[in-house]
């Protein structure tokens, strides 16, 4: 699986996913601008001793992450979508796409991909979740899915 961030901003977050990958062995994908520097100590810190089991890619924009994966299938995980995270029959090499902590994904973008755009369940009332949060719920759906293909 391959998890993508889209203009992340807080290092606290991708730190911590870094560990998530790192645990599940999932690839990162970074996509620019980033809101912090890749050696910002608060990223290092959340990721502990677990970047050198991390797969990490920086990518100048998202049409970049597009162009490297054709053929490949990408979701886009937003509060604006009808289908739940759940509802998807996720692959091996799918892409996890997620939005900068202030914003989420460009609204274009989901415009491009109705059918691509997945909700995790929430109350009404609540906004969204944080990121790392976010993306911990999406990646073990996917695996749980695919019987946790490589984990024990």
């Amino acid at each position: 699986m391959h998890i993508v961030l889209v203009e992340p901003e807080i290092p606290g977050n991708t730190g911590n996913i870094a560990r998530l990958c790192a645990a599940t062995g999932c690839e990162l994908h970074l996509v620019k601008p980033l809101g912090f520097s890749i050696e910002d100590k608060y990223l290092k810190r959340a990721g502990l001793d677990y970047w050198h089991l991390v797969s990490v890619h920086v990518h100048e924009n998202f049409a970049e992450v597009l162009q490297l994966y054709p053929g490949h299938n990408f979701y886009f995980n937003t509060t604006k979508a009808r289908k739940r995270h759940s509802d998807i029959v996720y692959q091996a090499d799918d892409l996890l796409v997620f939005g900068k902590e202030t914003a989420g994904l460009p609204q274009q973008l989901l415009n491009k991909y109705p059918d691509n755009c997945v909700r995790i369940p929430m109350i009404e009332d609540a906004r969204s979740l944080n990121l790392s949060n976010s993306v911990a719920v999406a990646v073990y759906e996917a695996l749980r899915q695919q019987e946790f293909p490589g984990l024990r």
